[in-house]
């Protein structure tokens, strides 16, 4: 049934490939500033459909099922075009960014195999508020990759290199994002092994 709350969230899946469209030329900067724009909405988007859902009670098996998988291919399309575009570049490591994107894609994956297999079980796995933290930090750093793009003359001074504001938070914050993924990944690990024979 498509409740409004499921129109939100199969709006957030019908914009990905505008928003992969947006961020394929790293140097269209009026392309990365309306990718930014489109990344903001997706996720204003995500709070309120499911706010809408539990304040109205409209929760529905389809919303249930769209949600978690929008957001994770939303998180995925923006990572992967992103590495492929060369963004996921900094200064001392260079492409070594790469990896904390890796991270969160493959804690993705795991996860919802994970819960895939527990919700055969009947076991439930409740989000954690570090698992929402988790989200917030990938949020806002794929958003500031975005951002700095558009922006490529917002720089400050960092010693001797000329950093660009948004990119640096972005890289920061996914790499916090990759941390909290590693322990909020371990954590549903653990319940699943006691469920594992």
């Amino acid at each position: 049934m498509l409740t409004l709350p499921n129109t939100l969230t199969l709006s957030r899946i019908l914009a990905l490939p505008f928003l992969a469209f947006l961020l394929w030329w790293p140097n269209w900067e009026l392309g990365y500033l309306l990718a930014f724009v489109l990344y903001t909405l997706m996720g204003i988007t995500d709070y309120f459909d499911g706010y809408l859902a539990r304040s109205s009670g409209a929760v529905s098996k389809l919303g249930i099922f769209l949600d978690p998988i929008a957001d994770k291919i939303m998180v995925a399309t923006v990572i992967l075009v992103l590495t492929a575009q060369g963004v996921l570049r900094g200064p001392y490591v260079g492409d070594m960014h790469v990896i904390a994107g890796l991270i969160i894609l493959v804690r993705e994956i795991a996860v919802s195999g994970l819960r895939e297999f527990l919700g055969g079980l009947q076991v439930s796995v409740p989000v954690t508020q570090l698992a929402k933290w988790k989200t917030t930090f990938q949020l806002v750093a794929l958003g500031a990759l975005i951002l700095g793009r558009g922006l490529p003359d917002w720089n400050v001074a960092l010693g001797a290199i000329d950093a660009n504001v948004p990119h640096t938070v972005g890289l920061t914050t996914l790499w916090a994002a990759a941390i909290l993924t590693l322990v909020t990944g371990w954590d549903y690990l653990r319940v699943g092994l006691k469920h594992m024979d």
